[in-house]
C-alpha cells in the first residue's frame, strides 16, 4: 500500500474516496510494530466524497494496516514524506505555526514538534471551510457511487414566500426541479399573489397539502445539493424507515461559507438550539401523530416531533443543502418551546440563561439526599477549599460528604477533620494502600445514603452556589445517566465541557483551553445537552443506576478512563450523558497526582488501551462528535 519503508521520521499522506451514499466511517489506520505492538490513527470520515490525513510515522514500524469500508472505498494517493516536507507545507498553510516548528526542532522537543506539525500541516479552523471543501468535494462517478437502489418513496416539501423573494423563489426551484430524485411534491405558498415567470411544474402546488411519506420545509433561496432528495428519500425506504432526518448544511455570512455539522440524535440540543435546521424532513404519519399541521411553520414541526420521542432517526453526515441565514428570534423559539411543551405534557420549562434558550427541569420536594464523594490524600490547601464549597457555597438543601482518605500523613490534613468532626453532613472513610481512585469512589459510594452520588475531585473549586441542583435536576431525569459540569481552569478558560471518544486517540476533553464563553459550534456549549461522557472530577448520578452497571471498574481502570467507561455502560443500558453549562466550577486538573511521566506514563497506556479495546466502535464514531471534524487538536476544527 505504502511505497518505501515506513521508517521513523518520515510520515504518512493518504487521501481517499467514499461512496457519496455510503456511512462516513472514520477509516483506522494501524503502525504495527516487529514486538506485535501498535499504535493507531483515527482518520476523519469523507463526507464530501473524499478526504485527506496526514500524519508521523512511529518509531519501530514495520506495516501499516488500514481499516476502512470493504466497498465503495479507494485510495487516491499515499506517499511517504520527510519532516522539511511537512515543515514546507506548514509554512503554507499555517505560516503563524513556522517558527514555534523551527523552535521545537532546534531543541529537538520531538513530540511537542510533531504535535505542531500535525495541527499545522493537517488540520484546518471551521473559518478556512470554503478552502476546506474544494479540496475534497468529488463530482458524482457512477463505478463508485451506487445510488440506492430500488423505489424510492415521495417527498412532500413546504416552501413559504413573502413579496420581494421571487427570486430566491426561483433559486430554491431551479435546484428542486434539479433533483435525481424526481418523487416529490412542493406546496407552494404565498403571502399575497403569486408573481408571474415563476417555473411550471405539475410536482408543484399553490397551497395544498403536501403529498409524501415525510414532510420538511424550505425558505426561500435554499439551494438543495443535486443528490439531496436521493439521500433523504433512502432514509425513508426500507424495512425500518426514519421518523426523522436530517442532514449537514452550509450558509453564506458575512464572514464568508460556513458549515453547519451536526451531531447525531440530541433531543436536548433539538428543543434548545433547533440545530437540525434544514434539510429536515418528518414522516407524515409522525407529523399527524403529533397534531402538526402544514400552517403552524417548521419549528412547530421540529419541536413536535422531537417531544414525541422518534424512535428510528437518521442523521445524514452530508452537506445537502445551502441555506440563506435564519433571522435571530428568540421569543418566538421560547414562545413555541413553551407550547410545544405544554402540548406534550413534558415536565421541563425553557429558562432564558443569557442569550441562551435552556430547559429547566423540576426538583421533586422535598429534594432528594444527596452525597458527595471526595478522594483525596494529603494537600490540605485543596481539600480545604474543595470542602468548604460544598459545605458552606452550595446552596443544596440535603446533601452528605463522604471524604475517602486514602492514607494522608500531612498533620494539616488530621487538623481539618477535626475542625469538621461535628458538622454531622461530613463522613471519613480511612482506605489506604496503593492509589485507586475507582476503588476509592466505590467504597465512598457503597458507605453515602443519598439518591442521587456525585462524584467530586479534591481540586475542584465551588464558584456558583447552584451548581448542585443544575446537575441533580439532570441526573433525576429517567433517561439520563451520567451528568456533567463545566468546568475552568484556573486562568478562567475551559478545562471540561464534555468528553469526545476518539478525541486524542481514546477520549479527550473537547474545546480545552478555549474562552470561558465560547459558544461551539452550533452553539451547544450555552445549553445542556448530550455527549459521550463527562468527567468524574464533577459526575452526578442517580444511585439505582450506578449501582446497576457496577460502579467505577476498579480491575480495568484503576486511575484514568474509569469515568468515560461509566458513562458508556450507562449508555449501553439506555441512560444517555448530558452536559451542562449551568453548574460551574473551578478545576484545578491534576494537581494532586501530579503528570503522567515514567511508571505513572506506561499506567496510562495500559489502561488507555484496554479502554481503546473494549469500546473500538465508539471511538470511530462517536455520534455527537461531527466525521469531518478533527481529533488531533481539541476539537471543532477540520481535519
Amino acid at each position: 500500500m505504502i511505497p518505501g519503508r515506513p521508517t521513523a521520521g518520515r510520515w504518512l499522506a493518504l487521501d481517499y474516496a467514499l461512496d457519496r451514499f455510503a456511512d462516513p466511517v472514520r477509516p483506522l489506520l494501524r503502525f504495527a510494530r516487529a514486538d506485535g505492538a501498535h499504535e493507531d490513527a483515527l482518520l476523519p470520515g469523507p463526507v464530501l466524497g473524499r478526504a485527506a490525513w496526514l500524519g508521523p510515522v512511529p518509531p519501530g514500524t514495520e506495516h501499516i494496516l488500514l481499516a476502512a469500508p470493504a466497498q465503495g472505498f479507494r485510495i487516491e494517493a499515499a506517499r511517504l514524506l520527510s519532516r522539511t516536507a511537512v515543515l514546507a507545507l506548514c509554512a503554507r498553510r499555517r505560516p503563524d505555526k513556522l517558527p514555534v516548528a523551527l523552535y521545537q526542532w532546534l531543541r529537538r522537543d520531538a513530540r511537542r514538534l510533531r504535535n505542531t506539525l500535525r495541527i499545522a500541516a493537517g488540520v484546518r479552523p471551521l473559518a478556512h471551510y470554503a478552502a476546506w471543501k474544494a479540496e475534497r468535494a468529488r463530482p458524482f462517478e457512477p463505478a463508485l457511487d451506487r445510488v440506492p437502489a430500488g423505489p424510492l418513496p415521495r417527498l412532500g416539501l413546504i416552501l413559504e414566500a413573502a413579496p420581494g423573494e421571487a427570486e430566491a423563489v426561483r433559486r430554491s426551484l431551479a435546484a428542486l426541479l434539479a433533483q435525481t430524485h424526481r418523487d416529490w411534491r412542493l406546496s407552494l405558498r404565498w403571502q399575497g399573489p403569486a408573481p408571474a415567470g415563476l417555473p411550471a411544474d405539475p410536482r408543484i402546488s399553490a397551497g395544498a397539502s403536501p403529498d409524501g411519506i415525510a414532510v420538511g420545509h424550505l425558505r426561500p433561496g435554499d439551494v438543495l445539493a443535486p443528490d439531496a432528495l436521493t439521500h433523504l428519500a433512502a432514509a425513508f425506504a426500507g424495512a425500518e424507515p426514519a421518523e426523522l432526518a436530517y442532514a449537514d448544511s452550509e450558509t453564506d455570512t458575512a464572514e464568508g461559507l460556513r458549515p453547519s455539522l451536526k451531531p447525531g440524535w440530541s433531543p436536548d440540543l433539538a428543543l434548545t438550539t433547533l440545530y437540525p435546521g434544514r434539510p429536515l424532513l418528518v414522516a407524515a404519519d409522525l407529523a399527524a401523530r403529533v397534531g402538526w399541521e402544514p400552517g403552524q411553520g417548521a419549528r412547530a414541526l421540529l419541536l413536535a416531533a422531537t417531544l414525541a420521542g422518534p424512535a428510528r432517526v437518521r442523521r445524514i453526515p452530508r452537506i445537502l443543502c445551502r441555506t440563506v441565514p435564519d433571522a435571530p428570534d428568540p421569543d418566538g423559539h421560547a414562545a413555541a418551546l413553551e407550547a410545544a411543551l405544554r402540548r406534550a405534557g413534558g415536565p421541563a420549562a425553557p429558562v432564558r440563561t443569557g442569550d441562551a434558550l435552556d430547559l429547566d427541569w423540576p426538583l421533586p420536594g422535598p429534594a432528594p439526599l444527596v452525597s458527595i464523594v471526595i478522594p483525596t490524600r494529603d494537600r490540605p490547601d485543596l481539600l480545604r477549599v474543595a470542602v468548604r464549597g460544598v459545605l458552606h457555597d452550595t446552596a443544596y438543601p440535603a446533601l452528605e460528604l463522604v471524604i475517602v482518605d486514602n492514607g494522608s500523613t500531612d498533620p494539616a490534613v488530621a487538623d481539618l477533620y477535626a475542625e469538621w468532626e461535628s458538622d454531622p453532613r461530613v463522613r471519613r472513610l480511612d482506605r489506604p494502600g496503593p492509589f485507586n481512585f475507582s476503588r476509592l469512589v466505590n467504597d465512598g459510594a457503597a458507605a453515602s445514603r443519598g439518591a442521587v452520588l456525585v462524584l467530586l475531585n479534591n481540586d475542584v473549586e465551588v464558584l456558583h452556589p447552584d451548581w448542585l441542583a443544575a446537575m441533580v435536576r439532570q441526573a433525576l431525569r429517567p433517561e439520563v445517566g451520567a451528568v456533567g459540569a463545566k468546568l475552568l481552569f484556573g486562568n478562567g478558560r475551559i478545562q471540561h465541557a464534555g468528553v469526545v471518544v476518539g478525541l486524542g486517540g481514546r477520549a479527550g476533553h473537547i474545546l480545552r483551553n478555549r474562552p470561558a464563553d465560547a459558544p461551539g459550534h452550533l452553539g451547544r456549549l450555552t445549553v445542556a445537552h448530550e455527549v459521550a461522557g463527562v468527567t468524574a472530577a464533577c459526575l452526578a448520578v442517580a444511585r439505582e443506576k450506578f449501582e446497576a452497571v457496577g460502579g467505577l471498574d476498579a480491575e480495568a481502570f484503576p486511575v484514568d478512563f474509569n469515568d468515560i467507561d461509566l458513562c458508556l455502560r450507562l449508555g449501553a443500558r439506555g441512560w444517555k450523558a448530558v452536559w451542562t453549562p449551568r453548574a460551574v466550577l473551578a478545576h484545578h486538573e491534576s494537581v494532586s497526582r501530579g503528570p503522567s511521566v515514567g511508571p505513572a506514563r506506561i499506567r496510562f497506556d495500559a489502561e488507555g488501551d484496554r479502554f481503546a479495546a473494549r469500546w473500538r466502535a465508539m471511538i470511530r464514531d462517536d455520534p455527537y462528535y461531527h466525521p469531518a471534524f478533527s481529533v488531533t487538536t481539541f476539537g471543532e476544527e477540520l481535519e
